[in-house]
């Protein structure tokens, strides 16, 4: 967190001046023998405050359906991220729904959060096919897990088997609900998505408009040609950069074992009780909890990080137990 943030204001640094070699040499003509004594004392002065390392961290990318690689870096959160590969591969940063880790396949454990390993190659997946499919609830739950790209584009993340959508074969994971009864849900996050969904009356027809990823056709054997995408290699960085909506991006471990059998259980709790799912917001939920001493002081810090989302009670009982039951080895 207290990485300064070189790239917009690259001077003043917390032992003085940033020292370029022009600044070493000007601290005294090469001959003048009172600095003498002082130059070897400098060179370690700017290793105090580590370079910011955001301008030197590059990553691989290619459209999911196929393309060259491109290359990009300095991105801070996602909406950026998107900016990025829509210039390389010259297209709009609205054609890209989703991005994936090392993998091409639309598969949602491979799903690019609020983290990127420093070794990933992200593949964006852009839109495709738009397709109307008309909907009737014959029960409450319409058995849909949704989750968002954290730039404006719910898309389904689940279907429960045997459940009405599991029904309509032309409902894929991964498509991107763009409308509801011809009501564009572009910008809206996934928990406002899933509650709409929930308040479809059981019994009245209701329309999807869905846009799914574009599938690769004659591209694929280009893509096996592609060596050096790292599909499926395991990354052992002990480093991530983590993506947040607000804020710069900063690097950081990798989450204890601790925190991310919370952050999973989390996530199982954000899907059972509001049908949706978001490693980040379980992050952040956990972030929020790790060194609460009770529920209340727990509800108080995640009522301040995300109060738009008004948890139930009950919720935050199930979050702060389940956190208990990690921390004591009981999950």
């Amino acid at each position: 967190h207290g990485r300064p943030n070189c790239s917009r204001n690259p001077e003043p640094m917390q032992n003085g001046e940033a020292m370029s070699p022009d600044a070493q040499d000007s601290r005294g003509p090469p001959g003048d023998e009172e600095n003498q004594g002082a130059i070897p004392s400098a060179p370690p002065l700017p290793q105090e405050p580590l370079p910011c390392p955001r301008p030197r961290l590059v990553f691989h990318t290619q459209l999911a359906h196929g393309s060259p690689t491109g290359r990009i870096h300095g991105f801070t959160n996602v909406r950026e991220l998107y900016a990025k590969i829509a210039e390389v591969f010259d297209i709009s940063a609205s054609e890209i729904l989703f991005c994936t880790l090392n993998s091409h396949k639309v598969d949602m454990q491979k799903l690019l959060g609020g983290q990127i390993g420093l070794e990933d190659f992200i593949f964006a997946h852009v839109r495709g096919e738009t397709k109307e499919v008309e909907v009737v609830k014959t029960e409450d739950a319409l058995g849909l897990t949704i989750t968002d790209n954290g730039a404006g584009y719910a898309f389904i993340k689940r279907i429960k088997e045997g459940s009405t959508i599991d029904q309509i074969k032309t409902v894929c994971v991964g498509d991107h609900i763009e409308a509801i009864n011809d009501q564009s849900i572009v910008g809206c996050r996934h928990y406002e998505v899933a509650k709409m969904l929930k308040e479809q009356q059981r019994g009245t027809p209701f329309t999807l408009r869905l846009v799914e990823p574009k599938k690769a056709f004659d591209m694929i054997g280009q893509r096996t040609r592609a060596p050096k995408s790292s599909e499926g290699k395991m990354v052992t960085g002990k480093e991530t950069l983590r993506l947040r909506s607000k804020g710069s991006a900063t690097l950081e471990e990798i989450p204890s074992e601790f925190e991310d059998k919370a952050i999973k259980k989390v996530d199982d709790l954000l899907e059972s009780y509001m049908g949706i799912r978001d490693p980040e917001l379980a992050t952040t939920i956990v972030e929020a909890g790790k060194n609460k001493k009770n529920p209340d002081d727990f509800a108080e810090a995640l009522d301040s990080v995300l109060g738009d989302f008004g948890f139930p009670d009950v919720f935050l009982f199930d979050v702060w137990g389940a956190m208990g039951d990690v921390k004591n080895g009981r999950l």
